[in-house]
């Protein structure tokens, strides 16, 4: 994502166009777009100040703040899906959230278990046995 023009920058076309320069000319001289221009004109008409806008933290919190507490809460429940333990936790949690955190943690999946369908021949057995 590019970097936002610097506020001094803003400040001097801005200043350009207040002391009666053609915008069209302000534009070509800073190297910006007149739609930035004019974005930078109605910023400093609503709020009084030509600074960029302040971006977010850059994503949610997370729901599980306590992962000891949350360690101890999977060796209790070892057995169960990441969907089981979502339901069981409570507190709004998904299953995306656990799979989120388990892997934040180091811990595996949970392999799902199948039956095996077909047993080896005794021959099979014998040979693997020498």
């Amino acid at each position: 994502m590019p970097a936002a023009y610097s506020e001094d920058l803003r400040r001097k076309a801005i200043d350009a166009v207040q002391r009666g320069e053609k915008k069209s000319q302000v534009c070509r001289f800073y190297k910006i777009s007149r739609n930035t221009l004019d974005l930078w004109l109605k910023r400093l008409q609503e709020t009084g100040s030509v600074r960029p806008s302040v971006l977010g933290t850059g994503g949610q919190f997370p729901k599980l703040k306590d992962h000891e507490k949350f360690c101890q809460f999977l060796i209790q429940n070892k057995d169960k899906t990441q969907k089981q333990i979502a339901e069981l936790w409570g507190e709004g949690l998904t299953q995306q959230n656990v799979s989120y955190v388990l892997k934040k943690l180091g811990v595996t999946r949970k392999k799902k278990l199948t039956a095996i369908r077909k047993e080896m021949k005794t021959s099979e057995k014998n040979s693997k046995d020498d």
